[in-house]
């Protein structure tokens, strides 16, 4: 289960495109479920999540989350990293990422466990129109004493106006499946 913790925050948040092109400028507020497979443990949390264009390639970004599972267990997750962006047609950016991953699992009575570890991403972000975008990647996280793990994500967002879009969002690993509902503010518009 702590592997796939983290994966759901880490496919949780993608940036979206604007009219000019890809948009890394953004704070990001989410609601999401996880459904693990293999343990009668689900339940839902909160995130936030920012980015900031470096220059025209790099990307900085940040993200804490705040889960709670059947049981009272609580989840934190936080993760800090860099990532490039390349366009390979005016409509498609390759995206990758290196990111810091921590994780903290706790619950009543029980001592918490916590571990860190690093995370790579590779993706796909696709301007269907100028108000759509359509997201997919693949994400590996290794973390130091839980092992490591691989998932998939895929998602969407629709852009109301210059400064404000709404996404819906899905990924996928061995041992949990997540869904997410993202509002998007972008700032500097």
């Amino acid at each position: 289960m702590l592997r796939s913790v983290p994966l759901f925050f880490l496919l949780v948040f993608s940036a979206s495109v604007s009219a000019d092109g890809f948009d890394y400028d953004f704070l990001s507020l989410g609601y999401g479920v996880i459904e693990f497979d293999d343990i009668n443990v689900d339940g839902d949390g909160v995130g936030i999540a920012g980015s900031y264009a470096i220059n025209d390639s790099f990307h900085v970004f940040a993200g804490y989350q705040d889960a709670g599972l059947d049981f009272g267990v609580d989840v934190t997750s936080i993760s800090a990293g860099i990532g490039y962006h390349m366009g390979l047609s005016p409509t498609v950016d390759l995206v990758t990422s290196l990111s810091y991953e921590y994780v903290d699992i706790s619950a009543s009575g029980i001592p918490s466990i916590d571990d860190n570890g690093v995370g790579l991403g590779i993706g796909l972000r696709f301007a269907a129109t100028d108000k759509i975008e359509l997201n997919a990647g693949i994400s590996y996280v290794d973390f130091s004493d839980s092992g490591d793990d691989t998932g998939f994500g895929a998602g969407g967002l629709y852009r109301f106006t210059d400064a404000f879009a709404l996404g819906l969002g899905g990924s996928w690993t061995d041992d949990a499946s997540a869904y997410t509902l993202t509002g998007r503010f972008y700032f500097g518009k």
